[in-house]
């Protein structure tokens, strides 16, 4: 392993390059990325380049002509440059709307001129300042092809959803807060309440917690994944896959917001749901748009069997009780508590006069 620092970027800029290859063993400082991203020299991983092709040549000198490999080509393409101009501004989006904290979070899409490719987020870096050349080239097993900067550890979760489900063109993870309520209760936000949620997500399923990026993380996302756009993490986040960058993030915003939306009407006295006949309705919206749904098939009472708002109250418990409240029809109250507010009052009022 040899470092490439700051110094050393400093003298390829003199040999009037515009593009630095390098392989695994070469590890490029902080200080050399500055210098080359300063001077917009472009950086090409090839895993296939020589020694002699990666180390910086003496002031002057010619650059020696580099093979470039398929995986590399690949990571270049204009559909590949394509996608990462969307993952970058997808991730700013995100890191916008607080679902990233810190660098939380990680966005991959499927290339579909090359089977088995991907193009991932990096490791520890914030969501909101994505640039192309930091994104990364990965395979089906997750090792990285292409790419300077690390892969995301959680990149293999992303590919079980690709491998068993291959309309998931893109996955979009992160941790919005008010799903992210939900993963801490360990359940899952109850449905018939918003048209929205239904038609373009659809069901939302739940996995245990398991440790990210572990084999059984893997293990408990591959088999929700074909029937479910969007899933809670428990103790963890929400992950969702879309027919593109944007639709995969649509799902997300789409969860937050209904989650965001039930969490604030826990406080409001009352609860209404979308009866079975019309939640016959929205499913044949979604099936028009050929997303996947368990409950295609379902009869309206079937579809309606749950209350949503008992489910929402069961064993979790809510912050205030979800019933009916009219206010030209509430009870007197309690006769003791009704006589002690008159006593207080009439005090009050007796010593207003004196």
């Amino acid at each position: 392993m040899k470092l490439f620092a700051q110094q050393d970027a400093e003298a390829f800029l003199k040999t009037g390059a515009k593009e630095f290859r390098y392989n695994r063993d070469i590890r490029l400082t902080p200080g050399a990325k500055d210098v080359f991203s300063e001077a917009g020299i472009k950086l090409v991983f090839d895993d296939a380049a020589s020694a002699s092709a990666v180390s910086a040549p003496a002031a002057g000198a010619a650059v020696a002509p580099t093979a470039t490999s398929p995986d590399e080509a690949l990571f270049h393409s204009p559909e590949a440059e394509k996608i990462k101009q969307e993952i970058c501004e997808i991730g700013y989006r995100m890191w916008l709307r607080e679902y990233c904290d810190g660098n939380g979070g990680n966005i991959s899409a499927r290339l579909t001129s090359v089977p088995d490719r991907y193009i991932c987020t990096p490791t520890r870096v914030s969501k909101g300042f994505l640039k192309p050349e930091m994104l990364c080239l990965v395979d089906g097993q997750g090792n990285q092809l292409a790419g300077t900067w690390p892969r995301s550890s959680e990149v293999r979760t992303h590919i079980a959803i690709y491998e068993t489900t291959p309309d998931a063109k893109a996955v979009c993870h992160a941790h919005p807060c008010h799903a992210g309520a939900f993963a801490i209760k360990g359940m899952t936000p109850p449905p018939r309440l918003i048209p929205e949620l239904e038609v373009f997500v659809g069901v939302i399923a739940f996995a245990e917690y398991k440790t990210p990026g572990s084999d059984e993380m893997i293990a408990a996302i591959r088999p929700l994944a074909p029937q479910h756009q969007s899933m809670i993490m428990g103790n963890h986040g929400v992950i969702t896959w879309g027919n593109g960058v944007e639709d995969a993030y649509f799902k997300m915003e789409i969860t937050d917001a209904y989650c965001r939306t039930i969490i604030l009407a826990q406080n409001v006295p009352g609860g209404i749901a979308i009866p079975g006949d019309k939640m016959v309705d929205l499913l044949g919206f979604r099936k028009a748009l050929n997303l996947p749904d368990s409950r295609y098939g379902l009869k309206p009472a079937e579809l309606a069997d749950v209350d949503p708002w008992a489910q929402m109250c069961g064993s979790h418990g809510c912050s205030s009780p979800v019933t009916p409240w009219n206010p030209m029809t509430r009870d007197a109250g309690d006769p003791i508590t009704e006589a002690l507010v008159q006593k207080i009052t009439d005090e009050i009022l007796v010593s207003l006069t004196k």
